[in-house]
């Protein structure tokens, strides 16, 4: 197992991540924004009115995306461990 495969890896395994955690960040991200920016408008300092809308969006993408990040990460390790015998060697 040489360096660059090793850095392969590691680079696959990030971008992975990233992958598959944008859906629900960025969704999320944006909820928080407009819930943060009608705060702001109607100047209602609550703190439980930020968290409940994102952790509902966060749900949602989790019940709309599930399938197809599971999948994806499925994949990944599968092609990964297959690999293992290959790079040993």
């Amino acid at each position: 197992m040489n360096s660059q495969l090793v850095l392969t890896i590691g680079q696959d395994a990030l971008w992975m991540m990233l992958m598959i955690s944008a859906p629900v960040l960025g969704i999320v991200l944006v909820v928080g924004l407009v819930v943060s920016l009608f705060q702001a408008v109607t100047q209602i300092n609550e703190a439980t009115l930020a968290f409940v809308p994102k952790l509902i969006a966060a749900m949602a993408v989790f019940a709309l995306a599930g399938p197809w990040m599971l999948s994806t990460l499925v994949e990944y390790v599968r092609r990964t461990i297959e690999a293992i015998p290959s790079s040993v060697m």
